[in-house]
């Protein structure tokens, strides 16, 4: 959420922020909601210091047994007057309320102005794309040519966008989430966490999911939501928290399932293993001071970038513009990693700095090295997203009869096992 101190002092940053981003601009409608608000609360409380007042005077004059009727009279008064303009208080507060928790992060300057991901700027890229002696196959055909990927028995289960993985390709996710965990706590400096996978309202609207992507979640008949990414249990750790300066930054990381509508994707990665309903991830967030979350968001990008060096899988890492950046974020790296059969690089994690935009609808806090309480600012990324990481792999290593050859740092996870082999 935006500061609306920042608002008033900037309402044309503001829109040219909501133009770039894609969106219209607002700051004279909410400025001119904010200054009814404003006038009303004025007026709201100099009614209720003229009831003090002539409460007290009513008091003095009965305990000199002298008349108070007409001032009582007046007082009386006073009532539904407050009455009313506290209704149009609340009626305002809504409106103003509605309009700011809708608005988009500030982009960061350094941000590439764009509409969609045509615009997005490349960093950097890592790796020699694989050469292949045969026409390499998609992930699903690979999968299910061995036997191990099932999406007809998914849909069965569940419907559409849900797999059943088993034996080595389900123990190579395994490998690789262990993978992920032991090389972002023991190398990155991480925490693991086993957070909830269900979290209520105020957790939900902590990160940014509600309102404005309710669509985009899973609810429980009881009013819970299935957590879209470990990012919302993990940041919302701070969520009504005033924490002391010297523990910053705080580091977690969190291999979880996630839960996703796709709303809106219909059509998109309909075969596969890219797009699904139920995935799993590992997901790394920092909490931490303002004058470090630049440095820390350049640190995570190569904490993710790091499992796809040592898993030896190409790819390269681009700067979101900034109409394709998410709601929360100031700035964005996207890490794209190479899918031969679709000859082209597809996210595998997207890095984002969120600034205080976050901290502020959580009240999350911290104390500085004076002892006053400032917003703390909060990082998210993957690290990575561990099904389409599989699937990376899966294209990568395979072999001409659709064997797969496992990364020699996943070896030790499975036994020493060195390749997923076509049973004849």
């Amino acid at each position: 959420m935006l500061d609306i101190k920042w608002i008033r002092e900037n309402p044309a940053k503001l829109d040219d922020a909501l133009k770039a981003r894609g969106g219209k601009p607002v700051s004279a409608d909410l400025l001119e909601i904010d200054a009814s608000r404003r006038e009303i609360m004025t007026r709201l409380q100099a009614l209720q210091s003229k009831r003090n007042d002539l409460s007290k005077e009513v008091g003095m004059l009965k305990s000199k047994g002298q008349n108070a009727d007409h001032l009582m009279d007046e007082v009386k008064n006073i009532g539904p007057a407050m009455k009313d303009l506290e209704q149009q208080e609340r009626d305002l507060e809504g409106k103003f309320n509605g309009i700011l928790v809708a608005l988009p992060n500030i982009p960061q300057s350094d941000v590439p102005v764009g509409k969609d991901e045509n615009d997005n700027k490349e960093v950097r890229r890592w790796g020699e794309l694989p050469r292949f002696n045969f026409e390499p196959k998609p992930h699903y055909e690979l999968g299910e040519n061995l036997g191990l990927m099932n999406f007809e028995v998914a849909a069965k289960l569940s419907g559409s966008r849900f797999a059943w993985l088993s034996g080595d390709l389900a123990r190579l996710e395994r490998a690789l989430a262990m993978f992920m965990l032991d090389t972002q706590t023991r190398e990155h400096g991480y925490t693991e966490v086993i957070p909830p996978f269900l979290v209520n309202d105020d957790t939900a609207f902590g990160t940014g999911q509600l309102p404005k992507f309710e669509e985009d979640l899973f609810k429980t008949t009881n009013g819970m939501w299935l957590i879209p990414t470990a990012e919302v249990p993990l940041t919302n750790f701070v969520r009504d928290e005033i924490v002391a300066g010297d523990v910053l930054p705080l580091k977690f990381c969190a291999y979880t399932p996630c839960f996703r509508s796709e709303a809106g994707s219909a059509g998109r990665d309909t075969r596969g293993y890219i797009r699904m309903h139920q995935f799993t991830k590992v997901e790394m967030v920092q909490i931490t001071s303002p004058e470090k979350s630049v440095t820390a968001l350049e640190e995570m990008c190569g904490h993710a970038e790091n499992i796809l060096k040592k898993l030896e899988l190409p790819h390269r890492v681009i700067t979101l513009c900034t109409g394709d950046m998410g709601f929360c974020s100031q700035k964005t790296y996207d890490l794209e990693v190479w899918l031969p059969a679709q000859n082209t690089y597809r996210e595998i994690s997207s890095v984002s700095n969120c600034g205080d935009f976050q901290a502020r609808r959580m009240k999350a806090r911290y104390r500085d090295a004076d002892g006053k309480p400032q917003f703390v600012h909060t990082l998210n990324g993957s690290g990575l997203a561990v099904g389409r990481t599989l699937v990376a792999v899966m294209e990568n290593y395979q072999d001409a009869d659709g064997s797969i050859r496992i990364p020699s740092v996943l070896q030790p996870y499975m036994g020493g096992q060195k390749c997923i082999e076509v049973k004849k």
